[in-house]
């Protein structure tokens, strides 16, 4: 059975830093490309950041030079370390873990940021 865990998420203030991290297990971690999204409301799911199982990565352009995703195959956790956070980054976070054919989901962790 494949789940992926996500924590970390909380509210924070504007230019604050959260850490967000996802624990999967029932997969092969080290294979997947694993990724962070984000769904505000009223609005589609949208990639934040993914990485390779080789370690390259990928962000949104909303997201660069603020936001790092990184990975411990060996404790099989993905993280998002976000910086300099802003009210636009309010959403509820989801891992996921995609290879070829195969794509799982986490039930979402809950990130906002007010004053």
């Amino acid at each position: 059975q494949v789940q992926l865990v996500e924590s970390g998420g909380g509210l924070v203030q504007p230019g604050g830093s959260l850490r967000l991290s996802c624990a999967a297990s029932g997969i092969t971690f080290s294979l997947y490309t694993m990724g962070w999204y984000r769904q505000a409301p009223g609005k589609q799911r949208e990639l934040v950041a993914s990485i390779i199982s080789g370690g390259s990565t990928n962000y949104a352009d909303s997201v660069k030079g603020r936001f790092t995703i990184s990975r411990d195959n060996a404790k099989k956790t993905v993280f998002l370390q976000m910086n300099s956070l802003k009210p636009e980054d309010t959403a509820v976070y989801f891992c996921n873990a995609d290879r070829q054919q195969f794509g799982y989901w986490g039930q979402g962790t809950q990130v906002t940021v007010s004053s």
